[in-house]
């Protein structure tokens, strides 16, 4: 049975796609069955995937309005070792059309119903806004997985985004719950890095992953090649970081 894990922040630019790609390649590394769902319309986590968002037949929009099923719109990432429910600027309309449809929040989690015993971890892309795109995949998953950079403005929206969760919660998916925080593009010469970490940790306890992904220019050149920085550059430090995230993730779920 899938776990599925969204990866969420309502502040852009924090390495939501970077860290989606990367810890999909690296739990892969690690043997495990992965489905990567792009709910961005940009399709960046597509295109970092090695997937080409202008030549797939099908992508994720087309899966949530109900003309195609999802066996028949994923794609493969040969290089990353999983598979890749795509999307593209397709998905930007999907907004207005979710709105009229019968159980629009949960159009997602009814479609990965009918593969979850083919993968072990999906993870969802999530775009930087609370749409009924981020609804949807708040509403299927098991947890969220919050990537931030340790900056006092990241605090800020940490706060905005923990109460969305528990309203989800609340009223739309009881499984729903924190599963943890990703500490990313994380300078070591800073002062304001450390002492932000700190909080974090003192706030959020256990809740804080281990695993730090550092600064890393390999990570940001990989997208270019299309490719998981783990794949493109595996021996460096940002890349056995994350490898050292997905192993943590493996174990983290067992105590779920």
């Amino acid at each position: 049975m899938a776990r599925i894990f969204a990866v969420a922040n309502q502040k852009g630019g924090v390495g939501k796609t970077t860290t989606t790609v990367n810890l999909a390649a690296a739990l892969a590394a690690h043997g495990q069955r992965v489905l990567l769902v792009d709910l961005d319309p940009q399709g960046n986590a597509t295109m970092g995937s090695g997937v080409d968002k202008r030549a797939v037949p099908s992508t994720v929009y087309q899966v949530l309005v109900g003309l195609k099923t999802l066996q028949e719109s994923r794609a493969r990432s040969e290089q990353g070792g999983y598979d890749v429910l795509a999307a593209n600027r397709d998905l930007a309309g999907a907004e207005v059309e979710l709105v009229t449809l019968d159980n629009r929040e949960r159009r997602l989690k009814d479609a990965l119903a009918t593969v979850e015993t083919e993968y072990d971890f999906v993870l969802i892309d999530c775009p930087p806004s609370l749409s009924m795109l981020t609804l949807n995949g708040l509403c299927c998953a098991h947890g969220v997985i919050i990537p931030m950079q340790c900056e006092y403005y990241a605090l800020e929206g940490l706060s905005d985004l923990v109460n969305t969760i528990k309203q989800v919660h609340a009223k739309m998916n009881r499984e729903l719950k924190i599963i943890g925080l990703l500490r990313v593009m994380f300078d070591t010469r800073s002062t304001l890095s450390q002492q932000v970490s700190a909080q974090l940790e003192s706030h959020f306890g256990d809740k804080v992953f281990k695993a730090i992904i550092p600064r890393n220019v390999r990570l940001a050149e990989a997208p270019s090649h299309g490719l998981p920085g783990v794949v493109f550059d595996k021996a460096a430090k940002g890349s056995q970081a994350y490898l050292s995230f997905a192993a943590e993730m493996i174990e983290r779920i067992k105590t779920i």
